[in-house]
């Protein structure tokens, strides 16, 4: 599973709109994410519509907090899009496989063996998650608690049972052609995620939906596109002469 979680203050005003290329992204299976950041002061309006049709556009999920709260809402809105694409796939195996629309429509027992596999799967599933932050003027205050809040995720991605991974990029990047850097790889090692942003020059200038875009191509390049019914691949297997039939060694 493929997500890029986008930590900005909004108001893009370089390049394509950040909209599109989350479709984009979504389109080729990946989740947008966006966490909009705030500190004494608020996010304009424009600021806050534009972050939720970026996170509306990716299929992800998108919350206004303070730098305190970053480490946290980082935390829960990759685990948060975990589980709903997980429950997603389900519900349409659920739906072909027998008849019903959700895993609440099926009798206590056998809703009880479907959660239990779903739960499995939120730690067990592959996840890979691109961390794109704007480190735009306005952003400067904030960038110490970002620094924070990627270690804490690498940290909780390490407790996971599954292959977990984080690679990290900013934007701008140094001159006005360069939207975007990466300033690590993939990588599973919080040890490895040292003091990212210590030399960023910041700029007014916001690249959001050209950066957006850049890590798109990476996550492309590094593990290959794929398809939103990914999590379908194995699906929920039972004899249809039954369509309350759901055996706890079937793997959804």
């Amino acid at each position: 599973m493929k997500q890029i979680l986008l930590i900005t203050d909004g108001g893009s005003n370089v390049g394509e709109s950040p909209v599109i290329a989350a479709a984009q992204a979504y389109a080729e299976g990946i989740t947008v994410n966006v966490a909009g950041v705030i500190d004494d002061g608020t996010i304009g309006e424009y600021g806050s519509v534009e972050i939720a049709e970026i996170a509306r556009a990716g299929g992800g999920i998108s919350q206004i907090v303070t730098s305190r709260q970053l480490s946290r809402t980082v935390q829960m809105m990759t685990r948060q899009t975990v589980a709903g694409s997980i429950r997603q796939a389900v519900n349409q195996e659920l739906r072909q496989l027998f008849g019903v629309d959700n895993v609440g429509s099926l009798p206590p027992p056998k809703r009880a063996e479907v959660v239990k596999v779903m739960e499995d799967m939120e730690e067990t599933i592959s996840l890979s998650v691109a961390l794109l932050i704007d480190a735009s003027a306005s952003m400067k205050p904030k960038l110490h608690a970002v620094e924070e809040a990627i270690r804490d995720l690498t940290l909780s991605l390490q407790a996971r049972t599954g292959k977990s991974q984080v690679s990290v990029f900013h934007f701008p990047g140094d001159s006005q052609h360069d939207y975007c850097v990466m300033d690590a790889g993939w990588t599973s090692n919080a040890a490895k995620i040292g003091s990212l942003f210590g030399r960023i020059r910041m700029r007014g200038t916001t690249p959001t939906g050209p950066a957006l875009m850049q890590v798109v191509d990476f996550i492309g390049e590094t593990c290959g596109k794929i398809s939103k019914t990914e999590l379908a691949e194995a699906p929920l297997q039972a004899t249809r002469g039954d369509p309350n039939e759901v055996r706890s060694d079937y793997v959804v």
